[in-house]
């Protein structure tokens, strides 16, 4: 198996279990894709202090991420598992949204095996192992926010039942992916998709551009989101507890609140909003304008 056999990816024509798995073959990977996971997780590591929250920071080191370049998913897992039960399982890309629920529920986070290639280094579209490894799976080892994950895809399997999978997405893409936490000391990073950003990692936190808005589940599940930009508003959670009690409750009243409300748009600040900080969103008038 060779890196370019399939163009980026080179895991595109993989044999996959009837969950989408696949066999990571670690051996297979090469100097090269090592030394390109090695400084990423170096740019990354540099970027995130002061800036990511103290347990993703933690977990980074306690799971031990910078150890032989590219993880492998299995002798990762077995030093994840103990800590809450966790598991991460390769597989090419993304999955169907039934199979990506399935694991969530049984506590299995899906990884894409392939690295992103060199010429896209700064910006991948798509989640590569290191989106993935380094920004999903350390705060799985995390138990509050193991739990969070675990409800969150039993939750999904609900939402598909009812028709309402956009509105649970949202939650996903607001926290999981682009998360903002309070801390003693100010406004922290746990989002996988800025954790794994350089560039997303100061603009989150630094620009004077985006709004930070504190979470209100009612509110982010109207909220539309920008998928190949910076993110426009910025949700943030007082804790990690707080998340998954929200999680915990029966999301069926708030489906039903939602369902004929308006969409609000990305940029926008609702009245009923608890506003951190009042973005100018300048960076994106610049570029409407370019």
């Amino acid at each position: 198996m060779t890196e370019t056999s399939t163009g980026k990816n080179r895991y595109a024509n993989a044999a996959r279990a009837a969950d989408w798995t696949i066999d990571q073959d670690w051996a297979s990977y090469s100097a090269e894709e090592h030394d390109r996971w090695d400084r990423l997780f170096k740019r990354q590591s540099d970027v995130l202090e002061g800036r990511a929250c103290d347990a993703a920071l933690e977990a980074m080191h306690t799971l031990k991420l910078s150890e032989d370049g590219i993880p492998d998913m299995g002798r990762l897992s077995d030093r994840l598992e103990p800590l809450t039960g966790w598991r991460v399982v390769p597989v090419t890309d993304l999955v169907p949204d039934d199979v990506f629920f399935n694991h969530l529920a049984n506590r299995r986070f899906p990884a894409g095996a392939f690295i992103r290639p060199e010429e896209e280094f700064d910006y991948l579209e798509e989640p590569d192992v290191f989106h993935d490894v380094f920004g999903h799976v350390p705060l799985l080892a995390n138990p509050v926010f193991a739990d969070f994950m675990q409800a969150y895809g039993k939750g999904g399997q609900r939402a598909m039942a009812l028709g309402q999978l956009h509105n649970l997405a949202r939650l996903y893409w607001y926290t999981v992916e682009f998360g903002l936490i309070q801390s003693p000391e100010g406004l922290r990073i746990f989002g996988a998709g800025i954790l794994s950003s350089p560039k997303e990692s100061v603009f989150s936190l630094d620009a004077p551009s985006p709004n930070r808005v504190a979470f209100d589940l009612a509110r982010v599940m109207r909220t539309k989101y920008v998928i190949d930009d910076f993110q426009q508003t910025y949700f943030v959670i007082e804790s990690f507890e707080t998340l998954l009690d929200t999680c915990y409750d029966d999301f069926g009243g708030i489906y039903a609140a939602v369902k004929d409300a308006p969409d609000i748009e990305a940029h926008a600040l609702d009245p009923g909003d608890d506003v951190i900080t009042r973005g100018t969103l300048e960076y994106f008038k610049q570029k409407g304008a370019a």
